[in-house]
């Protein structure tokens, strides 16, 4: 395969057989797009999207027409009955350049709508001078699939979802899942999605149209178990929890990533819980749904405490969610839900009807695939499921999703896994601006098509960032997001800590334990200790437990202005004022992160005074007016992509942050 770094474009996902010829082919100044009425793209889209990239890139205007009497230089078709069996791949496609002009040929309507992106990326890239080569391309996942957070702080506006969907398309997906708690107008519940800018039918009726047209799949996934968070501290609901009195507790970050679960020894859970399926699934034209059901940590410890020590946690769980996905079932459709639970007790796994699919997390950086072997060997259906890495962050943790995504697509084939399934969480507010995870979601695309095809190590992960860069960001330097990798490693002081600082108060004065237990370098104490921790010794042990690391913050911070200074002028001209707005404050904030637990160090004497601008000692007003225009900023930016939703707790949490620092100046 030709070497990126002798040509100045490329395609991603990497195709697996392409020949690049000699000399190159002109497109006509007035030329035509012929799609096959056999195509069944019933709104011509996808010759419209190659009208459009030509003319953004070249200034020229084309047609588009079909049938025979309407010949183009450019030509869509798909393959004859007697096609060759890898071109019978679902998916499948062939693309040839010379010139006497551009022919794509699909093995069905999706091979042909990745045959068009695939030429789609070559014009954005080249104008109207395009390589002479043939390519022979299938992928290596029939179900090549991304997950968006939805719910845990920031919901999309509808016209940023169609962009994503938009994008998504460019890079060959084929499926798309939101990610529901509470951030939908169900009937009859509006204290449940009150003041979230709940997602609507109308919505999801018109973007399942726009996925469908695009060839994208959209599923439906609404939490039914776990993660009843918002549910279960309503007047109305709270007494379907595990610990109902629990559900006036002040509203907590941690504390809405861990609690809150069904407790389905009622049969009203039951009766809820089918309920937000039966009326959701309505909205969708595919019969796949997924009822999630992942990291009940309460099961069994609450109200249904009685019950799990007769029949087991574990037969507890199999019992709900087996009801769950019997009822679909026999309405004709196919359940998923998150296979976490069930891994932890494997004898759930016998238990699975055959038309289950799990949905198997591995997040790990290092993951093995031991955990993909387990499913396998149990004979159940499985999606593994990758993350961008971006959760609880301001910057893409860009290593950490490259060795992920890449490691998971791998086990997974060789597993015989159905599909991979990338996910992009939103924990503690959804800090994670959508469009950082831009790097992680095309990793995802090049390793669902073609796990096999780079090689493994820092080469194969540094020349798919530079494929990136010129791909996504037009960027000709192909440096843009290995800057943004660079960045993202000057984290030293993160959100989740600033959170976990803040949240170690439970709103009296007092140490929250339920915060505490969650930081490891406090657990310890409070199992060994009678006394509960006050908050001061808390937060002392939090902080000189990081010191090691704060002491990074000068170094990390001088790095990440430099990464600031190079990244600048290729913003500037790769002229995509979004991405540079985004990544300037997620850089700025990063900044101010870490001179945030630089300060607060200081506070608990984890080192001397000293300011990361060499002050003597930190000036904790100025910093806490920093973080407050910092955070206007940064809400311009949210309504960029988002509705208010939950933008109102990330800046109760900078305000906090404020008052602290200027709480401990005095």
């Amino acid at each position: 395969m030709t070497n990126e770094n002798t040509r100045e474009w490329a395609i991603i996902p990497e195709p697996n057989s392409m020949t690049v010829g000699e000399g190159a082919v002109s497109l006509p100044y007035a030329g035509r797009v012929n799609e096959s009425i056999a195509i069944g793209d019933g709104d011509y889209l996808l010759a419209r999207q190659l009208v459009a990239d030509i003319r953004s890139t070249t200034g020229l205007d084309w047609d588009y027409a079909t049938g025979g009497m309407w010949p183009g230089f450019i030509s869509l078709h798909i393959a004859d009955s007697d096609a060759s069996e890898e071109a019978g791949t679902p998916g499948a496609y062939t693309l040839t350049i010379d010139t006497d002009g551009i022919a794509i040929t699909g093995y069905d309507f999706e091979g042909m709508r990745n045959g068009v992106q695939t030429l789609r990326q070559l014009i954005r890239q080249n104008g109207a001078i395009l390589p002479v080569l043939q390519i022979e391309d299938a992928p290596a996942y029939q179900i090549r699939g991304y997950y968006l957070d939805a719910t845990r702080g920031r919901v999309p506006t509808l016209a940023w979802l169609k962009q994503w969907a938009d994008k998504l398309c460019l890079y060959k997906y084929n499926q798309l899942q939101l990610y529901i708690e509470h951030t939908f107008a169900f009937d009859g519940m509006s204290e449940t999605w009150r003041g979230s800018s709940p997602l609507k039918p109308a919505d999801i009726l018109e973007f399942d149209q726009y996925c469908a047209n695009l060839g994208i799949e959209l599923v439906p996934s609404v939490s039914t178990f776990g993660h009843q968070y918002v549910a279960m501290r309503t007047q109305e609901l709270r007494e379907l929890g595990e610990f109902p009195e629990d559900a006036d507790r002040p509203f907590s970050f941690i504390e809405r990533m861990r609690h809150h679960t069904l407790n389905v020894a009622d049969d009203r859970a039951f009766a809820f819980s089918t309920q937000l399926v039966d009326s959701y699934l309505q909205l969708f034209r595919t019969k796949r749904f997924n009822i999630c059901a992942d990291e009940t940590f309460d099961l069994g410890k609450g109200q249904s405490k009685q019950e799990a020590q007769r029949v087991g946690v574990a037969t507890l769980y199999a019992t709900y969610v087996g009801k769950l996905c019997e009822h679909l079932s026999q309405q004709g459709h196919e359940p998923m839900f998150w296979g976490d639970i069930a891994i932890e007790m494997p004898e759930i796994l016998e238990t699975l009807p055959n038309n289950v699919t799990l949905l198997n997390w591995q997040y790990d950086p290092e993951a093995t695939d031991e955990k993909i072997q387990l499913v396998a060997k149990a004979g159940a259906k499985q999606v593994v499921c990758p993350a961008v890495w971006g959760w609880n962050a301001l910057l893409p943790r860009i290593d950490d999703a490259w060795n992920n995504i890449a490691r998971i697509a791998r086990y997974g084939l060789d597993c015989g896994a159905e599909g991979m399934l990338i996910t992009d969480w939103g924990d503690f507010g959804h800090i994670n601006d959508p469009r950082m995870a831009v790097p992680g979601m095309i990793f995802g695309a090049q390793y669902a098509w073609n796990p096999a095809g780079d090689s493994a190590g820092d080469t194969a992960e540094n020349d798919l960032l530079a494929r990136i860069s010129r791909v996504e960001y037009d960027d000709c330097s192909a440096r843009f997001v290995a800057l943004l990798r660079n960045a993202s490693a000057q984290a030293v002081f993160t959100w989740r800590e600033l959170v976990e600082y803040l949240e170690l108060d439970d709103g009296a004065g007092n140490c929250n334990t339920d915060v505490a237990q969650t930081i490891p370098c406090l657990t310890e104490r409070l199992a060994n200790q009678e006394n509960a921790l006050t908050l001061r010794e808390a937060r002392d042990r939090m902080m000189r437990n990081m010191a090691t690391i704060i002491e990074r913050v000068p170094q990390a911070n001088r790095k990440l202005q430099q990464c600031m200074v190079e990244i600048a002028p290729i913003m500037a001209h790769i002229g995509k004022p979004g991405i540079t707005a985004a990544v300037r404050i997620a850089m700025e904030g990063q900044l101010l992160l870490n001179r945030a637990g630089f300060a607060l160090a200081e506070a608990h004497g984890v080192r001397e005074a000293h300011d990361v601008d060499d002050r003597q000692p930190s000036d904790y007003r100025a910093l806490a007016r920093e973080l407050e225009c910092w955070c206007e900023a940064y809400a311009k930016e949210w309504a960029v992509t988002s509705q208010p939703s939950e933008l109102h707790r990330i800046q109760e949490t900078v305000w906090k942050a404020a008052d602290e620092l200027r709480r401990i100046s005095k």
